[in-house]
């Protein structure tokens, strides 16, 4: 077997529990116990475990608005992250950033970012630190088809070329800038663009964790190696619209529907790991129910835990050197 026992299972672990977290926050929303907006990551879970999965705790990421799959593969705790998105006391922001601001730096992460396109810039500032310090670290970002025609994004690319800096450049292309189709939005290839700058790039399937896992393998050793930085365009599904409520108006008749049943990355890792025998239906059974218990234990503690004390209004607002 090419992969450990362990290692799949945790895998699937992490992707499960991101999927469940996502349909669990929606739920929550809808009730009413989750202010301002709230973006989900479910459909793409593939992507953001089969990265994280090379990443250490010193390592930096740097995310987007859609950024709950992202904490969740970098370590967060989920118990604190429901604290967070609810604005409860004990968050790992102190209930102050919600579901778009999340930040962790004890795991590296830098933060879900609401500006598109916002990570990158702050990834090669992590990433200059990195090789200043003479670090073997690596910075990630992950952006999706619309920040990629950010102006801000292209500057952090021709940046990271010149400076050669240790940073990973992930978009997640999930075809849909909010509603907008990349057919008609992005010119030319979002792979094509990062080789502009000099720097390489490949485009993997990223419903296929293993694919995802490869070739992220492949860039962060780059990477680390002092060669500069590296691309990845990934081919995703978004199942859920851009936010909580959208009616995604913009898919056609059966698609949704269609893409649940034959593009779910957990079903395709479900499928390729139970028919190479590398664990059983069973096996997997047993690790969607932990999740589903840690993520209902969060969220009781999330429920019952008081909001933050007037007094944090005016705490964190200005930073002393």
């Amino acid at each position: 077997m090419a992969y450990s026992k362990k290692f799949l299972q945790e895998a699937y672990s992490t992707m499960t529990t991101i999927r469940q977290f996502e349909e669990r926050m929606i739920k929550e929303f809808m009730a009413g116990n989750i202010p301002g907006f709230v973006h989900t990551y479910d459909g793409q879970e593939a992507v953001g475990v089969g990265v994280c999965s090379h990443l250490s705790d010193t390592d930096i990421i740097g995310s987007t608005h859609r950024g709950h799959g992202h904490c969740i593969a970098k370590g967060c705790d989920i118990e604190l992250m429901i604290l967070e998105i609810m604005g409860k006391q004990g968050g790992l922001c102190k209930g102050k950033g919600g579901s778009m601001h999340i930040a962790d730096m004890d795991k590296g992460m830098l933060g879900a970012n609401a500006i598109v396109g916002g990570g990158p810039p702050l990834c090669n500032g992590a990433a200059l630190s990195m090789k200043t310090l003479g670090k073997k670290d690596v910075a990630v970002s992950f952006s999706g088809d619309g920040s990629s025609n950010q102006g801000t994004v292209m500057e952090a690319l021709n940046l990271a070329g010149v400076l050669q800096l240790p940073h990973l450049f992930v978009f997640e292309n999930n075809h849909l800038a909010e509603g907008t189709g990349d057919e008609y939005a992005v010119s030319g290839s979002i792979a094509g663009r990062v080789r502009a700058f000099d720097i390489p790039c490949d485009e993997v399937d990223g419903l296929d964790f293993f694919a995802v896992y490869e070739a992220t393998k492949k860039a962060v050793a780059h990477c680390r190696a002092g060669k500069g930085p590296y691309g990845i365009e990934a081919d995703v599904i978004r199942f859920d619209g851009h936010f909580i409520g959208d009616p995604q108006a913009y898919r056609g008749d059966g698609e949704l529907a269609d893409l649940r049943a034959n593009k779910d990355c957990l079903k395709i890792f479900r499928a390729r790991v139970t028919g190479e025998g590398w664990l059983t239906d069973a096996d997997l059974d047993e690790l969607d129910e932990a999740a589903s218990q840690a993520i209902e234990k969060g969220v009781q503690r999330g429920l019952s835990a008081p909001e933050p004390d007037l007094s944090e209004l005016t705490s964190d607002v200005y930073c002393s050197y």
